[in-house]
Parts: C-alpha cells; sequence; structure tokens
C-alpha cells in the first residue's frame, strides 16, 4: 500500500513553494536581481527563510515563465531584456489583455463591480503617488481586470506576459514616460467595463496597451 502525505503537508509545501515564488518574482519584475544577474540559492534561502525544495520549485516556474534560464554546469540566470522583448509582448498583451477588459465587462461580479469602484475613485482623485506606487496601483487595476473576465486560463497567461512587461517598465522608471498619463486612462477604461460595455472596454484596453508600449520604446531607445 503506498503512503501519501498529509493533505496539511501537502498544503504546506504549496504555501512555501507559492510564497518563494512570488517573492522571486517580485524581485526580478522589480530589477532588485537584474536581468544577466546568478540566482544564487543559498543566498535566497537565507534572506526569504524559505528551504531548498520549495526554492527550487520556484526557480522551475520562473524558468517555464522566462524569468530564469539555467545553464549546465554554470547556474541559473536572471534571463535578459531587449527592445525586441517589448514588441512582441506587446503583440500578445495587446489582443488578450483586449479579450479580458470584455469578458470583464460582460461577466462582472457584484465583488468585482465593488472591487473596479474603489480603483476607479483613487483613480478620479488624482493619486499623488511616486513612480513606484504608480507601477504598482497599474499592477493592482490590471490584475483586479484578469480576475473579472472569470477565465483562470487567460488569467495566468497574461500573468506571465504582465510580469515579462513589468521589468521594462522598471527599467525607465527614473525616466518620464507618461505612466502618470497612462493611469489616467484606465479610468475610462474601467467605466467601460463598469458599464458592462465591452466593445468600449476592448478598445480602451487595445488603446492603452499599444499606447504605453510606444512611451516605454522611446525612452528605452533613448536610455
Amino acid at each position: 500500500m503506498a503512503l501519501t502525505a498529509p493533505v496539511e503537508a501537502l498544503d504546506g509545501a504549496r504555501s512555501q513553494s507559492e510564497e518563494a515564488y512570488l517573492r522571486i518574482r517580485e524581485r526580478i519584475v522589480s530589477l532588485d536581481m537584474p536581468p544577466g544577474s546568478v540566482v544564487n540559492e543559498g543566498r535566497l534561502r537565507e534572506e526569504l527563510r524559505i528551504g531548498r525544495t520549495p526554492i527550487r520549485e520556484a526557480l522551475q516556474r520562473l524558468a517555464r515563465e522566462n524569468l530564469v534560464r539555467s545553464i549546465p554546469h554554470r547556474g541559473t540566470f536572471v534571463t535578459d531584456v531587449n527592445i525586441t522583448d517589448l514588441a512582441r509582448i506587446t503583440e500578445v498583451r495587446v489582443l488578450l489583455e483586449g479579450h479580458a477588459a470584455r469578458l470583464a465587462a460582460e461577466r462582472l461580479s457584484v465583488a468585482d463591480r465593488e472591487a473596479l469602484g474603489v480603483l476607479v475613485e483613487v483613480l478620479e482623485e488624482g493619486p499623488s503617488l511616486d513612480q513606484r506606487e504608480l507601477m504598482r496601483l497599474d499592477q493592482q487595476i490590471h490584475r483586479q481586470i484578469y480576475k473579472a473576465s472569470r477565465n483562470a486560463f487567460l488569467e495566468a497567461t497574461l500573468e506571465q506576459y504582465f510580469n515579462l512587461s513589468l521589468r521594462l517598465w522598471y527599467l525607465v522608471l527614473d525616466h518620464e514616460v507618461g505612466l502618470r498619463e497612462a493611469i489616467k486612462e484606465h479610468v475610462e477604461l474601467l467605466q467601460a467595463i463598469l458599464a458592462g460595455d465591452g466593445a468600449r472596454a476592448e478598445e480602451s484596453m487595445h488603446r492603452h496597451v499599444a499606447g504605453f508600449e510606444q512611451e516605454i520604446r522611446k525612452a528605452l531607445v533613448e536610455r
């Protein structure tokens, strides 16, 4: 008879792996672990206070998402980023994020409506936030829309490409890239979703993603 681990133990292992994944991903996306840098597992275990197995599971997941890569006999490295990546990622995001916005408008739950309503209020108040805080607000808006699409597969796919985009955005965070204006564009987008207008929400998201890509591209070229 095969022995199985208790459910509690399995849940604990999964939660440790998830915590490791989220914390390492945040370091990579925010450039605390710069592109091309070596991933030091021992240092991560020490700093995150998480065991070897969850760290390795997290790194395997990050490798599947193209945020790290392992080279035999050399080690694991944070993947590089370049302007070509931005164009390819945006090609995917324009289509899928627009579709997510349309689905969100069509499938909005009561909880989604409340969450998006709060975000609209924050935006209409004209947040006096610094660049990093604006970036976090932008992340919150996009992820809430993914969630409201009520399609877990679409949400997971968009999360992956969004994280790849974020690294490029952080590269030009100190430049004037129209982030504040881009955030304000979300008011129209969220209002369209709240009104149940899928076509308008999709078009608004298309414009936002494509327009912001142009701003980031310009800043990357000028670096």
